[in-house]
């Protein structure tokens, strides 16, 4: 989960180098909101499959077809409503389900409990005229069902979700859910979206790099018998495991205390314990397979955007480009004593974030550091 504010943009940058599919929140209100564009243009130049979940369907003002429509106007984007709100604001129940022509309804608060029930009549003429919409767009991305649609025929549920998984994942169609995240409303059906529509490693084009030494193309299949090839994008200083290496794997296989190459930087390392990271818990892997991302303790010289590869069949992936700091702010210490502490801390903040940058200024005699804005020092400094 990466911030949206645009000061944290380096965040968001690495995440969708590695990631298969991304789900965008929008919120009912304010709808596209001006750092949203900024996500979206990065996701675009990724090539990221997308969902998009617009949130707060419960908050004053909430408007589920402008939100919709500014999808598609700000973003240039071809949203597909795959879901509409039972009512909004005060008056938001749950959700109808255009594919499966039933009717969430949410009873309580933050319960995943909804009891599916047929489509009030109040909300047919609306529920009929988004389904018609929803099937018009979907069956233009395909041939068979186009042909069906054209003939008077309604496809299946089946065909209708496999033609939307197609779409979604060439970037044709962006599916479109809500919900109230607050209450744990609609965030069932997002899962489901998720699995239904985003792809899986195997679904996406095999990773391309280069040949260190001959910069000749190379492409590295997504299966275990590939020689081992992952892309370093993170890199955390843990109170209790030290420094971690987060990495997704795109080819072969990896295991704890192996040895890896580091293709960018040319020397060999050694892989300590591995890490499956998640949110506020983690568990130990002994081995990591393609498509997974982990996070390892031991490699002390490798850096975000560093390529990690078998030693026998090295390749370097294409890295990850950070836009230049744009602020500075001169920081200095409380005490003397305290001088070698924050040097220590700011090399290792500007190891984790590669927008964040520290440089001397002998003329001055002042420790300089840079970054993205003012809440992005703010936040630095609190850190600090």
């Amino acid at each position: 989960d990466t911030p949206g504010h645009v000061d944290f943009t380096a965040e968001v940058e690495r995440s969708l180098r590695v990631l298969d599919g991304a789900v965008v929140v929008f919120e009912s209100v304010a709808g596209v909101q001006p750092q949203s564009e900024t996500v979206w243009r990065q996701a675009d130049r990724y090539g990221v499959p997308r969902i998009c979940f617009i949130n707060k369907m419960d908050r004053a003002g909430a408007n589920f077809p402008r939100a919709l429509d500014m999808i598609r106007h700000r973003l240039k984007a071809n949203p597909v409503a795959v879901q509409i709100p039972l009512g909004s604001e005060s008056e938001f129940k749950g959700v109808i389900d255009l594919i499966d022509e039933t009717a969430l309804v949410y009873e309580t608060e933050r319960v995943h409990t909804s009891s599916c029930i047929p489509i009030p009549d109040e909300y047919k003429e609306e529920y009929s005229k988004y389904r018609e919409t929803m099937i018009e767009k979907v069956a233009e991305t395909d041939d068979g069902l186009l042909e069906k649609y054209l003939n008077g025929q309604t496809p299946s549920k089946e065909e209708l979700r496999s033609a939307l998984r197609k779409a979604t994942i060439s970037n044709t169609i962006v599916p479109v859910v809500c919900g109230s995240a607050a209450k744990s409303w609609g965030v069932d059906p997002l899962a489901d979206a998720i699995t239904e529509y985003l792809p899986s490693p195997l679904d996406i084009p095999s990773v391309q790099g280069v040949e260190p030494k001959t910069e000749q193309p190379v492409t590295r299949e997504t299966t275990e018998s590939a020689p081992f090839s992952a892309l370093a994008f993170k890199v955390m200083t843990d109170p209790y495991a030290g420094r971690l290496v987060y990495f997704r794997v795109y080819s072969g296989t990896a295991k704890s205390g192996e040895s890896v190459y580091n293709a960018t930087k040319g020397n060999t390392e050694r892989m300590g314990r591995m890490l499956r990271m998640m949110a506020n818990r983690r568990e130990d892997v002994e081995q990591v397979y393609p498509g997974e991302i982990a996070a390892t303790v031991g490699l002390k010289k490798t850096f975000t955007g560093d390529t990690l590869s078998d030693a026998q069949a090295p390749v370097v992936l294409e890295t990850i480009r950070f836009p230049e700091p744009v602020i500075s702010v001169a920081v200095e210490p409380r005490s003397r004593s305290d001088q070698d502490k924050l040097t220590d801390s700011m090399l290792k903040l500007a190891e984790e974030d590669p927008t964040f940058q520290i440089r001397f200024d002998s003329e001055t005699g002042q420790t300089i550091v840079s970054g993205m804005g003012e809440l992005h020092i703010e936040v630095l400094v609190e850190r600090l």
